[in-house]
C-alpha cells in the first residue's frame, strides 16, 4: 500500500491511520490477491479481488498483452484500476522525411522550425476562479467538524483539481502525438524547470538591518505559475515515451542563446531580441518572431547532435 502524500508526516508516536491514510492498493502480480477478467468482448469486465468479490470495471480501452500487476486508486470518491501489461514490441511508424525543432513557451504552449504555434490552453488560469470561491467555502468549515456540507466541499475542490489535471494531460498527449506522426526526428531544449521554478534568493538591505531589499519575488511566483500551468515537463516525458514506441528520435539541446542567435548571420547578442516576440538581428537585419528563431536554432543544433553521435 502507498500512503497519500497528504496524510505523509514525520515518524513517531503511533497515529490512527483513518479511511483517507491510504489512496492506492498494489497487487504485484495477477492472480495474487487479484484476478483480472480478460475474457473477450464479454457484455461486463470485472476484476476480482480476494474479501470482497468481483467488481464491475467501467473499462475505457481493450487491454493488449498478458497483464502483470493490478493497482487500485482512489480519487475522492472515484476508483480507478491500473493495469500494467506485457506488450509485443510496437512497429515503428512510417518515415515522413521530417525533421523539426520546437520552443517551449508561455505566450504559446511550443513554436516549431516551420513557423506553426500551438496555443497555451492555460487551464489552471481559466479554473481559477471557480477553483478559488470552492476552497473559500471549504476554508469556512471547523476542521474537527466532518459534516456532509464539509464533505461536499472538499469533494468539489478536488474535482476542480481533478479536472484541471485531465485536461492538462488531455492537450499534452494530443500535442505530442501529433508531433510522433509527423515527424521522424524533433529536437527540443534540455529544460531544468526544476530550477526554473525556484524562487528567488532573498536581498538583504546592507543599510537596514533586519530589512530586505525587493526582489521581484511577485513577479518571479506569477512566472512560476505560468510555467506549472503549461505542464512542460510532463508534456516531454509523454513526448520521449511515445517518440519511442514509433521509431522517432527525440534529442534534447542546450537551450543557452537559442532566441538570441540569429539564424541567418550566427550573430548572438541579447539585443537581437528587443522584445518577448520579436526578434531583429542587430547585424543583418533579419527579422522574425523570436519563438519561431529558437525553434530554428534547436533544430540545427539537434542535428549537430545526431550526426556526431552518428560519426
Amino acid at each position: 500500500m502507498r500512503r497519500s502524500s497528504s496524510a505523509a508526516a514525520a515518524p513517531g508516536y503511533p497515529r490512527f491511520r483513518g479511511v483517507n491514510w491510504f489512496d492506492t492498493v498494489d497487487f504485484p502480480r495477477d492472480g495474487d490477491g487479484c484476478r483480472w477478467d480478460s475474457t473477450p468482448h464479454a457484455p461486463v469486465t470485472r476484476v476480482r479481488f480476494q474479501g470482497v468479490g468481483h467488481v464491475k470495471v467501467n473499462q475505457h480501452r481493450p487491454v493488449v498483452g498478458k497483464v502483470k500487476t493490478v493497482s487500485v486508486k482512489r480519487e475522492g470518491r472515484k476508483w480507478y484500476v491500473i493495469l500494467t501489461a506485457d506488450q509485443a514490441e510496437p512497429e515503428p511508424l512510417p518515415a515522413t522525411g521530417s525533421v523539426i525543432g520546437i520552443d517551449m513557451g508561455i505566450a504559446n504552449f511550443l513554436a516549431d522550425s516551420g513557423g506553426d504555434f500551438v496555443p497555451n490552453p492555460r487551464h489552471g488560469r481559466k479554473a481559477a476562479a471557480k477553483l478559488e470561491a470552492a476552497q473559500r467555502a471549504l476554508s469556512k468549515f471547523p476542521r474537527v467538524r466532518r459534516t456532509k456540507n464539509h464533505q461536499r466541499a472538499v469533494q468539489r475542490v478536488a474535482d476542480l483539481h481533478r479536472k484541471v489535471r485531465r485536461q492538462r494531460l488531455d492537450h499534452t498527449h494530443k500535442t505530442a502525438l501529433d508531433l510522433v506522426r509527423e515527424h521522424d526526428f524533433i529536437a527540443h531544449e534540455d529544460l531544468k524547470i526544476r530550477n526554473m521554478v525556484k524562487a528567488p534568493a532573498p536581498k538583504p538591505d546592507p543599510e537596514q538591518p533586519g530589512g530586505f531589499l525587493p526582489n521581484g519575488a511577485a513577479a518571479k511566483a506569477g512566472l512560476n505559475h505560468s510555467i506549472s500551468d503549461a505542464g512542460w515537463g510532463v508534456f516531454l516525458t509523454i513526448l520521449h515515451a511515445k517518440a519511442e514506441s514509433a521509431g522517432r528520435e527525440v534529442i534534447a539541446v542546450d537551450p543557452r542563446n537559442t532566441s538570441r542567435s540569429c539564424p541567418e548571420c550566427g550573430h548572438v547578442s541579447a539585443e537581437n531580441r528587443p522584445t518577448q516576440e520579436k526578434f531583429h538581428c542587430q547585424s543583418c537585419g533579419h527579422q522574425a518572431h523570436a519563438d519561431t528563431v529558437g525553434a530554428l536554432n534547436v533544430l540545427r543544433a539537434g542535428l549537430v547532435r545526431r550526426e556526431a553521435a552518428s560519426a
